[in-house]
């Protein structure tokens, strides 16, 4: 399976897990990461599994999921900050909004068309030894499919106020993030802050387009 292509489904996935949990995770104490993760998992495979929409490609529905209930459960801007490395110090405070914008968007975007993909796929954890203390974690899974080699995922998470945030995803120990950092820094060298944006932003675009022929 490429990698990149890996990435973009079990991205799609977890963010379909942190979906399912928003309005508990809101109304009761802070879930422990692991907790959180492994509860939801069983049960969103059996929803995707079972919805008609999702499985007939409805992009734009998965759009809305993510949309409103996905995003409170990631920090994109830390996500941002990582994938465009250094240079995100040269950016202004307005830039810096723009392109964690952009970024979301090309996130969402992308991972949406993989979640239609999900069909048989099963979730082994990994066990986790995770301290009341800790305020960053890994979380191990290994995603199995019948006929295709067993992927190590690794969920990056840190504590804030307001709960446990994603700010990376490792697969088979590539980050989802510093995978984008080498096409991010070509571009700010070839056109500075302003091109990566207007190259994000072009890309959205182009995505957009493309589901909405669908």
């Amino acid at each position: 399976m490429n990698m990149l292509n890996a990435m973009k489904r079990l991205l799609a996935f977890f963010c379909t897990c942190l979906a399912l949990i928003a309005p508990a995770a809101m109304a009761a104490d802070v879930v422990a990461p692991d907790v959180l993760v492994r509860d939801v998992t069983n049960e969103v495979l059996a929803i995707v599994r079972a919805d008609k929409a999702i499985q007939a490609g409805d992009t734009h529905r998965v759009i809305q999921l993510v949309d409103a209930k996905v995003l409170p459960h990631f920090d994109f801007r830390r996500m941002t900050m990582l994938a465009v490395g250094r240079d995100w110090r040269d950016a202004t405070p307005a830039q810096q909004t723009r392109l964690t914008e952009a970024f979301r968007t090309l996130l969402v975007r992308t991972y949406s068309n993989a979640l239609t993909q999900y069909r048989d796929q099963v979730i082994d954890f990994k066990p986790n030894r995770i301290a009341d203390t800790d305020t960053r974690v890994q979380i191990r899974t290994e995603v199995r499919q019948a006929g295709a080699q067993p992927i190590g995922i690794d969920y990056m998470l840190e504590k804030s106020d307001k709960g446990w945030k994603v700010f990376d995803v490792v697969v088979a120990g590539v980050s989802l993030v510093t995978n984008y950092r080498s096409s991010f820094s070509q571009e700010v060298r070839s056109g500075g802050i302003d091109g990566l944006i207007r190259s994000i932003e072009d890309k959205n675009r182009s995505l957009e387009s493309e589901q909405a022929r669908k």
